[in-house]
């Protein structure tokens, strides 16, 4: 039974669940079994909370998809999984999944959670349909992001914070302890975001940082540390949106990613920065939509 009417914003469900390990996911899902609607897993941002994207809401009633998502560990309701790496979101993902009743998905990430949302493409290769990636990292690590300028580009407070976590736990402790300003490096694009629908941005920020630094610190020990899966080992399509303007994760990453999985695709926006590239994800996700059916 569909819980919508028409013409409505679709009801979040959210609940904890208890995994084998005895942490909890705080999980999200706009749908229920039997619905008949293709569901797609939403990996969110750094530091966010997992609430579905709701500025999507209407585009993904049109084409007939489901959100489902979750807080990453030490994130909302989420309890920490120490020493997590970016491949250990494809066991959560499929907690997820399977508690929904979900045989096959998609997935979506922005920013941090572009990465998790390839590990769940790479880790679960018999139920993953195709992934939207957008503004996303490379992995620092050489062998697996081989000629690729990681730090071109980058914010010099992003790459003081990256550099730290890169150092260890200790070293991104510290940093973090110490009150060094970030500057994100937003364009006057991505200021003018936060006057669109996209302003639902700011709603799951502040909860995202409520329980105090942790999941940022574990996100950003993850990201520069080995991802524990190679992008090349994703068998489904991948479509890559990236901003020519964007000095938190610079194009060149979402590039590098485009070319080195098999069914790889870059769409690029060079006005549009690590935020206002998200005014294209509408046609992306549809675009998606139609590459998994």
């Amino acid at each position: 039974m569909d819980r919508r009417n028409a013409g409505t914003t679709p009801v979040v469900i959210e609940r904890d669940l208890t995994l084998a390990d005895g942490r909890t996911l705080h999980v999200y899902d706009t749908g229920e079994p039997g619905d008949g609607r293709t569901a797609v897993v939403w990996h969110h941002g750094s530091p966010n909370i997992g609430a579905p994207p709701r500025p999507l809401f209407a585009a993904a009633d049109r084409l007939g998809l489901r959100w489902l998502s979750y807080d990453r560990p030490s994130y909302g309701g989420s309890t920490p999984r120490p020493g997590r790496d970016i491949a250990a979101a494809a066991a959560d993902v499929e907690a997820l999944v399977d508690a929904a009743d979900v045989g096959s998905f998609a997935l979506v990430g922005h920013s941090g959670g572009a990465s998790h949302a390839l590990a769940s493409a790479a880790l679960l290769p018999d139920r993953a349909l195709g992934v939207l990636s957008i503004a996303p990292m490379a992995p620092l690590q050489q062998w697996q992001a081989d000629g690729l300028d990681y730090w071109a580009g980058m914010i010099p407070s992003g790459v003081d914070s990256l550099q730290a976590a890169a150092q260890g736990a200790a070293a991104k402790e510290a940093y973090e302890a110490s009150g060094a300003d970030y500057d994100p490096g937003f364009t006057a694009a991505d200021m003018d975001t936060f006057r669109s629908d996209w302003a639902w941005l700011d709603e799951v920020v502040g909860p995202g940082t409520a329980n105090g630094p942790g999941g940022l610190i574990a996100d950003d020990l993850a990201y520069v540390g080995d991802w524990g899966f190679d992008v090349a080992d994703i068998r489904c399509p991948v479509l890559v949106l990236t901003g020519g303007q964007d000095r938190i994760a610079p194009a060149a990453h979402g590039g590098w990613i485009a070319d080195r999985a098999p069914q790889g695709e870059q769409q690029h926006h060079p006005e549009d920065g690590h935020l206002s590239v998200l005014r294209h994800a509408e046609a992306a996700l549809e675009l998606l939509a139609g590459r998994i059916r």
